[in-house]
């Protein structure tokens, strides 16, 4: 077990099974030692994380809906490194979507439950730069949508 599975274990993360697509793209490019990762949604064992930030939803429950992203972000990075996540080097950059309000402006604390976990599993090489925007609606009726580039080995 390498060091990164060994820190999720200690967080309590067991990674899912990779979301398929829903539509025609890809779920990530590798292209020389960077791999882009499509956006991933606020989805976990119990289904998908709708709402609206400043609506329905409070920034707790934004935070948690962004962490079920880097799960998930963290799930198809693995898959694009062939089920070694060692060969991580940095996350690069990360950019946030959230669903919200027009007067909601904790969008970068929402994001946090996305970054944290970087930097949780990740160490210092989970650190990166990151944008994080609002939108009145996400695919699906999503609460939080993140996309990701890493570099690898």
């Amino acid at each position: 077990m390498s060091a990164i599975e060994t820190r999720l274990a200690e967080l309590g993360i067991t990674l899912p099974e990779p979301v398929a697509p829903v539509a025609n793209y890809v779920p990530f490019v590798k292209s020389g030692r960077e791999v882009f990762i499509s956006g991933q949604v606020s989805i976990g064992a119990d289904g998908l994380v709708k709402g609206t930030l400043g609506g329905d939803m409070d920034v707790a429950a934004g935070q948690a809906a962004a962490r079920l992203c880097a799960i998930n972000l963290i799930a198809q990075l693995k898959m694009a490194c062939d089920g070694d996540l060692s060969r991580l080097k940095r996350v690069i950059k990360l950019g946030g979507f959230v669903a919200a309000t027009a007067d909601f402006t904790d969008i970068p604390l929402v994001i946090n439950g996305c970054s944290d976990v970087m930097v949780e599993v990740f160490g210092d090489a989970g650190r990166h730069a990151r944008s994080a925007v609002s939108c009145p609606v996400l695919p699906l009726g999503a609460a939080v949508e993140v996309d990701g580039i890493f570099e690898i080995e």
